[in-house]
């Protein structure tokens, strides 16, 4: 019978039905579990499903009954695929399950930091308005999505359907060439994408060659002023080097949803601005729309059902 542990079912709203695989099985679930805690946990799983909790080679070794792994997320930087690989291990991920949930979040806070939202609702609450003596004042300034460029850095599924929604908004869409390659018909190249941008998204996966894609140097050739949002991971963008863009005004508004590490440590830089009007800070719930964990949840029963069957699915290694 197969022992099938959930690392951290915390990482999946409570609102959502967790339903368990069909045939007979032994399942276990913890609420959350650190990554000095994952080997004990998995000891005599055959199937571990984890989200967030980091599956490295010095705990995987250490577990010869283990045979697969879903990863509750499309992201799978916390599994050490090249490992799992050696030792055997099948590794799937869930996809395509929140090509609403992500895009909505990113033009919500697109939105909510060109029309100044945050900055006009506390001014409200302050009494700013009643004691302007007319209709309406003007602390923040406005700006509309039609006619500017929005920048999409990752060209997948919620890459392109941020693009849609974006062009239902009027305004042009392009996306990046990677760094030091040409552009062509599809794709800009990256200091001109940096240059055109009104806006800039970013969408792709977080390995060595996208961790730190957004450091200083970028910010320093975003020419327009562009609001920035990161709904993706949060090392892509050098943190520190946000926070001064913002200080310094190199950016007009920063929208984030990832940080390093999460939740972020008291002392992180993005901290210390995330009381501004024009800086968005939430906590990781730019995929969690019910609809989107419902689907998720669903692929990760599809993927250890199709295990034990033996037509893996979605395999990643």
């Amino acid at each position: 019978m197969a022992r099938i542990v959930f690392l951290d079912r915390g990482t999946i709203g409570p609102q959502v039905e967790v339903i368990r695989p069909a045939g007979a099985h032994d399942w276990v679930e913890y609420p959350q579990t650190s990554e000095d805690q994952a080997l004990e946990r998995l000891r005599g799983a055959s199937v571990a499903v984890t989200n967030k909790v980091p599956l490295r080679r010095s705990t995987l070794e250490q577990l010869p009954d283990l045979k697969f792994i879903s990863v509750a997320a499309t992201g799978y930087d916390v599994i050490d695929i090249e490992a799992c690989r050696a030792l055997g291990i099948t590794v799937s991920n869930v996809r395509g399950y929140a090509v609403n949930s992500v895009p909505e979040h990113v033009m919500a806070m697109i939105l909510s930091l060109k029309r100044q939202l945050a900055g006009y609702r506390a001014d409200v609450l302050a009494g700013e308005w009643a004691r302007s003596g007319q209709f309406c004042f003007f602390t923040h300034p406005i700006g509309d999505l039609a006619g500017k460029t929005l920048g999409i850095i990752g060209g997948g599924s919620i890459g392109q359907s941020v693009g849609r929604l974006a062009q239902a908004f009027g305004m042009r869409v392009i996306y990046a060439a990677r760094k030091g390659e040409a552009g062509d018909a599809t794709r800009v190249a990256f200091d001109a994408f940096l240059a055109q941008s009104d806006v800039i998204t970013l969408h792709c996966p977080l390995n060595a060659q996208t961790k730190g894609l957004i450091g200083a140097e970028e910010f320093s050739k975003m020419e327009r002023r562009p609001v920035v949002i990161n709904t993706a991971r949060g090392g892509l963008i050098d943190e520190a080097a946000a926070v001064i863009a913002v200080e310094q005004g190199l950016i007009s508004g920063l929208g984030v949803d990832v940080t390093t590490p999460e939740p972020p440590l008291p002392d992180n830089a993005l901290m210390r601005i995330a009381h501004l009007p024009n800086v968005l800070l939430t906590p990781h719930i730019a995929w969690a729309s019910e609809e989107a964990m419902t689907a998720l949840w669903g692929q990760v029963i599809e993927s250890i059902e199709a295990f034990l069957a033996g037509q893996p699915v979605r395999v990643l290694n």
